[in-house]
């Protein structure tokens, strides 16, 4: 079934869970017998293999199933029961109530199981369950006969026939039967002066005269004669109470458990209609008139057909009244006014297999009620279970007419009389009861007479246990040897019992510890006669004298224990050849970082652990081959130039070029140079002509040479040529310097004179006009005129 799958995926899961947590349930539990090993969880199995791990390790005798075959254990010698599940008896669902068949009706299916329950190990069972057409009807009508129910009263008196009439078209077999209840005749539910005894009425001026209160009063048995309840309704009077609440259900308790009485049929749907027009008492209420004693569930009718106990017990529990309603399968429906609908339904989600139904304040739609309620409840199928052991779990999935599955539930709605439903149940046992404990719960449809029967016993023991043996020469006659195990006497140690405490008990223990002050064998072991066996780890594997040493301490290299290139001894890596490093994770193969001209990192860088380390500033690629700013790139490329594009060269052999010259040659007119990744190189070919190229590296780390069509080259200078123009170039300059030279003197003189000429006028202009210059008189012109314009210059001062 789906739910099946469900739950192994579930299970399954939940393994795969602890498996990649790194975890191994079955021996973290550290479990010491079968038993035990058991009881931890439904995957573990015990090995009972007399021969089983080595002498100086505990192997773990509790693992998971397919970890002991692994490690030697014959399939034979595991202890590893699972639950199951038997059908004990399933006859087939019915499709008629009534008929010749009538007593051999079966609803349910199947009707007995038997379940083997491992703890923790879920199993599953399926239950069909069907509301079978025309299945008989027995109808018990529980009026509340207070004053205020007169006007009820006088509506029902023809009741009878006219519900038999309306029940008949939905079943052939109709049974009515009739009751009554007002509350408990005491104070200060009633009233009891001695001038109300007779008449509770007395001085009421509405309604002068009525009966004295009664708890319960059982007036007509059910039966098919439906005239009888006519005649039975017309004998009845109301009585009168004194507070409001009413005693209805001391009522419906008795309606429901003095089934002889009343006349339940075993195969029959049972209907108990409770018409009120009040709250009721509950529980606890009884204080007030000092009834201390809580109810006890039983029928307590007395001759007369009256409840006997109204004034002796407490007024039942709501929880009292769903469980004797449910074993006696009976359906209640609240038949109430409007104003109390809430307060009742209120209870019908605490009582199983209740509906309330609003009544009118006269009770006229009485029959239309009743029909109501009957179809609604017959269009449901609720299962309870009755008493499930505390040590079990049950979950239920209901599968309705839509059949989808929904997990949680145990209840389908919206059902027509003759549908089938099925319901999956699961149930695991939590732990487990002493040992030949046998225990049982019954699963049943609320209201039906048909029920399964599930009985349980428990997987909790080891068939290796049934051959225990006392003083076994496997224990050395002083223990019992049991699952492959020794168990010693007291006073005796040791895997096989070879040990003896006391004295010597010390001594063992010392010779057991590393050093004075540590733990006996580390922690991680036992200390048997003098030696340490150590302990099985889920991690792998302890040894060692003392229990030191595994092999699953060691450095790791991204999770990896050595790197997966080493073993791990005692806490230290010990590497395969090839490889280094406190983890291994250093290989000394140098073939990975050989460039394609056969250099270590291409002369650029170191090989450490198989990867190049480049130390050139610029170098890059996995053998610091690329490399666009180094002194010797214009150089390297060079080559691959000569040969790729002119076949000459050191590398014009083709093969070596095709092997060293990998990166991509691109021949363009004209050079661009503005790229400010690409490197400009240039060399000089052998006919003198000069051979241009860039050096770029792309973004996809792809190298890019892009070179010229063809070198640059032109025709060769004429020495005496050069000779002439580099002689002629002194002479021109000389001959420009010494005309600048020239040119600059001129000025200069040009102005020198102006200067003199600008002086000399102002000095004639000065002799015309002076009246007191005297014209000088010399031989020598230019000094007597000099010395006499200086003697009439002084005198002219003074």
């Amino acid at each position: 079934s789906m739910a099946c799958s469900i739950e192994t995926k579930s299970y399954l899961f939940e393994l795969c869970r602890l498996f990649l947590n790194g975890l191994n349930v079955c021996m973290s539990g550290s479990a010491m017998s079968c038993e035990e090993c058991l009881i931890i969880h439904p995957s573990c199995a015990w090995c009972a293999q007399e021969k089983f791990g080595s002498a100086r390790t505990l192997m773990s005798r509790c693992d998971l199933r397919q970890n002991l075959q692994k490690r030697g254990c014959e399939a034979h010698h595991m202890e590893s029961p699972s639950s199951s599940t038997t059908v004990v008896k399933s006859e087939p669902l019915s499709s008629k109530g009534s008929g010749p068949t009538q007593y051999d009706v079966i609803q349910i299916m199947p009707q007995k199981i038997s379940l083997s329950l491992r703890p923790g190990d879920q199993t599953s069972f399926k239950v069909q369950v069907r509301q079978v057409e025309d299945y008989p009807v027995d109808l018990y009508y529980l009026m509340d006969l207070s004053l205020s129910m007169k006007d009820d009263l006088d509506t029902i008196r023809n009741l009878g026939t006219k519900l038999a009439d309306e029940m008949r078209k939905l079943t052939s077999n109709f049974r009515l039967g009739f009751g009554s209840f007002v509350d408990k005749n005491m104070s200060p539910f009633s009233y009891t002066a001695r001038k109300y005894q007779d008449n509770p009425c007395n001085g009421y001026k509405l309604f002068p005269s009525c009966v004295p209160s009664f708890g319960f009063r059982h007036l007509l048995s059910l039966t098919d004669k439906v005239d009888r309840f006519n005649e039975e309704v017309q004998k009845q009077m109301v009585s009168r109470n004194r507070d409001a609440p009413e005693g209805g259900f001391d009522a419906i308790l008795q309606a429901a458990v003095c089934k002889e009485r009343i006349g339940w049929r075993k195969e029959a749907f049972h209907l108990l209609v409770f018409a009120t027009d009040d709250v009721p008492h509950l529980a606890l209420d009884g204080k007030l008139g000092g009834l201390v004693q809580p109810h006890d569930g039983e029928c307590h009718m007395n001759e007369k057909n009256e409840y006997s106990g109204s004034t002796n017990m407490d007024y039942p529990s709501l929880a009292l009244l769903g469980e004797k309603l449910a074993a006696n399968n009976i359906y209640l429906i609240f038949a109430v006014t409007k104003r109390l609908y809430v307060i009742y339904k209120n209870f019908t989600a605490l009582i199983p297999g209740t509906t309330v139904e609003i009544l009118d304040q006269d009770s006229k739609n009485i029959i239309q009620l009743i029909v109501n309620a009957y179809n609604s409840i017959r269009s449901k199928v609720e299962l309870i279970v009755w008493d499930q052991p505390e040590d079990l779990s049950l979950s239920f999935t209901a599968t309705c007419q839509d059949g989808q599955p929904l997990p949680g539930l145990r209840k389908c709605a919206d059902l027509k009389i003759g549908d089938t439903v099925s319901f999956n149940v699961s149930i695991d046992a939590r732990g487990c009861p002493a040992p030949g404990t046998q225990q049982g719960f019954t699963i049943k449809p609320v209201g039906f007479k048909d029920h399964l029967e599930v009985s349980v016993d428990y997987r909790c023991a080891c068939g290796c246990t049934d051959q225990t043996q006392a003083n076994s020469t496997h224990c050395s006659s002083i223990g019992q040897y049991t699952c492959g195990i020794c168990r010693c006497d007291p006073g005796y140690l040791g895997a096989r019992c070879e040990c003896q405490e006391g004295e010597a008990g010390s001594m063992y223990l010392s010779a057991c510890r590393q050093a004075e002050g540590m733990q006996i064998c580390g922690g991680r072991g036992e200390c048997s006669c003098n030696q340490c066996l150590c302990y099985e780890s889920e991690f792998g594997k302890i040894y060692g004298t003392f229990c030191e040493c595994d092999d699953f301490s060691c450095a790791r290299h991204k999770g990896i224990l050595c790197s997966g290139h080493g073993e791990c001894h005692c806490g230290e890596c010990k590497c395969h050849a090839g490889y280094i490093g406190d983890n291994c994770n250093c290989s000394t193969d140098t073939s990975s970082c050989v460039s394609d001209d056969g250099q270590i990192c291409s002369g650029r860088g170191s090989c450490a652990c198989g990867r190049c380390q480049c130390t050139e500033p610029g170098a890059f690629g996995d053998t610091c081959e690329k490399c666009p700013t180094c002194p010797d790139a214009c150089g390297t490329k060079r080559e691959c130039i000569e040969c790729r594009l002119f076949s000459s060269g050191r590398l014009s052999d083709n093969q070596t070029c095709q092997r060293l010259c990998k990166d991509e040659i691109i021949t363009v007119e004209t050079l661009k140079t503005d790229d400010p990744n690409a490197v400009l190189c240039l060399y000089k070919t052998e006919n003198e002509c000069v051979m241009k190229f860039t050096y770029s590296e792309h973004a996809n780390g792809m190298s890019v040479l892009t070179a010229l069509k063809e070198p640059e080259c032109g025709a060769a200078p004429d020495a005496m040529t050069v000779l002439l123009a580099v002689v002629g170039s002194i002479l021109l300059v000389g001959i420009v310097l010494l005309a600048i030279w020239k040119l600059v003197i001129t000025v200069h003189d040009r102005r020198e004179f102006a200067r003199f000429q600008s002086a000399r006028s102002r000095a004639r202009y000065e002799m015309a006009s002076n009246p007191l210059y005297k014209q000088p008189i010399s031989n020598d012109y230019v000094e007597t005129d000099f010395s006499m314009y200086s003697k009439s210059y002084n005198g002219a001062a003074h």
